[in-house]
C-alpha cells in the first residue's frame, strides 16, 4: 500500500507547492485560459474528493462532503487552502496505511464513481483525478504569471 500513499502524498505536496507559488494570492481565484474553475476551487475539490472517497467511503471517517461548496466558495485565503490539503493528507494517509492487499480487490461501496469497481480501481481513479487537476493548476499558475510579466 505504500505506493498508493507515496503517490497521494507526493501529489498533495505538489499541490501545496503550486498554491504557494502564486506570487499574488488573488490570482488563485482568477479564471484564465480554457480552465473553467479557479485553482482555489480545484484545490478544495481535490481535497473534498479524497476525503470523501478515501476517507469517508473506504476509511469510514464520517467526513461529509459538500461538493457544491468546493466550487462555490471564493477568496479562501492561501493559508486555509494549505490547511485543507494538510487535512486531506492527515485523513487519507492512515486509511491507506490500514489497507491490505485483499482490501484492494473488494468492491467499492458507493455512488456513481464506483461503477462496479474495486477499492484498488477507485484509488487509481481518484489518483488520476488528482493528477489531472494538479496539471490544470500548474498550467493556470504559469499562464497567469506570464500575463503578469
Amino acid at each position: 500500500m505504500n505506493g498508493y500513499k507515496e503517490l497521494f502524498e507526493k501529489y498533495l505536496s505538489q499541490l501545496k507547492e503550486e498554491i504557494n507559488s502564486y506570487k499574488n494570492e488573488a490570482d488563485i481565484w482568477k479564471l484564465a485560459g480554457d480552465i473553467k474553475n479557479t485553482p482555489g476551487n480545484l484545490c478544495l475539490h481535490i481535497c473534498g474528493n479524497l476525503k470523501h472517497n478515501i476517507g469517508a467511503i473506504i476509511g469510514k471517517t464520517g467526513y461529509v462532503r459538500n461538493r457544491d461548496a468546493e466550487f462555490s466558495r471564493n477568496n479562501v485565503p492561501k493559508n486555509e487552502l494549505l490547511k485543507e490539503v494538510d487535512s486531506a493528507i492527515q485523513m487519507i494517509s492512515p486509511v491507506i496505511d490500514k489497507l491490505k492487499d485483499n482490501d484492494l480487490k473488494k468492491a467499492f461501496s458507493s455512488d456513481a464513481i464506483s461503477q462496479g469497481g474495486s477499492v484498488g480501481m477507485i484509488l487509481l481513479r481518484v489518483g488520476s483525478h488528482l493528477g489531472y487537476h494538479l496539471g490544470q493548476i500548474n498550467y493556470h499558475r504559469r499562464l497567469v504569471a506570464m500575463n503578469n510579466d
